[in-house]
């Protein structure tokens, strides 16, 4: 799984940081981000989770080939 947030639907509302610290941040900016090295989800099964929970659906989960 591979983990990206558009920046442009982000409101920094921060349910995905919430949810899954370890994954998610906010930047300088109060939007959400996904810690480098951490775009696989790190193993963490609440990701799908935040994702559902975005109320702008700004997180986007992509299956690769290992998941």
């Amino acid at each position: 799984m591979r983990i990206s947030i558009d920046s442009d639907r982000c409101i920094g509302s921060a349910q995905c940081v919430v949810a899954v610290p370890a994954v998610f941040e906010q930047d300088e900016d109060g939007l959400s981000t996904v810690i480098a090295g951490r775009e696989d989800g790190a193993g963490q099964p609440m990701v799908r989770e935040a994702a559902r929970a975005c109320p702008v659906q700004a997180i986007a989960l992509t299956h690769t080939d290992d998941t």
